[in-house]
């Protein structure tokens, strides 16, 4: 297999811009990414290949979610201090959730319906319920907060804490710290997980993806990658990880059978931002140089 460009499409203002976090809703192949130049959080037809709205009034868009249900879209408003709950299908925006000063990070815990969002200002991570306020007082971090995900199986979340380098483990429900995993690699930054196997992957600004086991926390495997990586996304049926590394600007795609970089597909200066559609199992690349969003699949 081989990860092949399919196709594109631009993103206005169809200049040079700067774009965060993507999700995919996955009933309808529809791509949100955290436009960040932009304060909006634009939308993008995944099976047709057409921009299809910009969402304006999310300053400084960092995270964006698709709950796993498909019913929400959350967007994180870093300028603003509030996340942005959005319909999937009409594109309006329900309401605004005011959270700490930058938020940033987002997990979903599908059984409770509550939203963990991580702040690059205090520090801390928070529970948000969709429909109301926060819902717990929030949770003071041992370092600056990255990406974050919600591990079903043990029911907890799982945060990325660049300096010093760990992941930090917080129980659901009631929103409480539950240990730390250190990390050998400086800046652990994208984190996805392969529950089947028993896996967390941890891409590291060191120029490394450390594999954690979900159950001791401990380190069962190291790849070296291309540089400091930014969003990660595992294809958990091909036992796929695609890193995404700004600079030179690159996906190395990790082959987590063989615990190695299968291929490295060129990009563009900057591109570090992806989204993952693992119905339609295609891999969308915002380039920021461009102001395009190009799709790859395997072949």
């Amino acid at each position: 297999m081989t990860l092949a460009a399919i196709g594109a499409v631009g993103i206005p203002p169809f200049r040079p811009s700067d774009f965060d976090h993507g999700d995919v809703h996955p009933a309808t192949g529809r791509v949100f990414v955290a436009h960040t130049a932009g304060d909006s959080v634009e939308v993008i037809d995944g099976e047709r290949a057409v921009h299809l709205q910009t969402i304006p009034g999310c300053r400084e868009s960092s995270g964006v979610l698709c709950a796993h249900d498909g019913t929400m879209v959350f967007a994180a408003a870093r300028g603003a201090g509030d996340v942005l709950v959005i319909d999937p299908d009409s594109l309006a925006v329900l309401r605004r959730i005011p959270t700490g000063p930058r938020p940033n990070g987002l997990a979903w815990d599908r059984r409770r319906r509550q939203l963990l969002v991580a702040d690059v200002g205090d520090l801390t991570v928070r529970l948000l319920d969709p429909r109301s306020d926060p819902i717990d007082e929030p949770v003071r971090m041992p370092g600056r907060p990255r990406w974050c995900v919600h591990d079903p199986a043990a029911d907890r979340f799982l945060v990325n804490i660049r300096e010093p380098a760990c992941v930090a483990l917080l129980s659901s429900g009631p929103l409480a710290p539950a240990g730390c995993w250190p990390v050998a690699v400086a800046g652990p930054h994208g984190l996805d997980l392969d529950h089947g196997r028993g896996l967390a992957f941890v891409a590291c600004d060191g120029g490394a993806v450390c594999v954690h086991d979900l159950r001791s926390g401990g380190e069962v495997g190291r790849i070296a990658i291309a540089g400091a990586p930014d969003a990660t996304w595992c294809d958990v049926e091909r036992r796929l990880l695609y890193v995404a590394i700004g600079d030179p600007g690159v996906v190395d795609v990790v082959d987590t059978a063989a615990m190695a970089v299968r291929e490295q597909v060129v990009t563009e200066p900057g591109a570090r931002t992806t989204a993952f559609d693992a119905v339609r199992r295609q891999l969308v690349v915002f380039m920021p140089r461009a102001c395009r969003a190009s799709f790859y699949r395997e072949r």
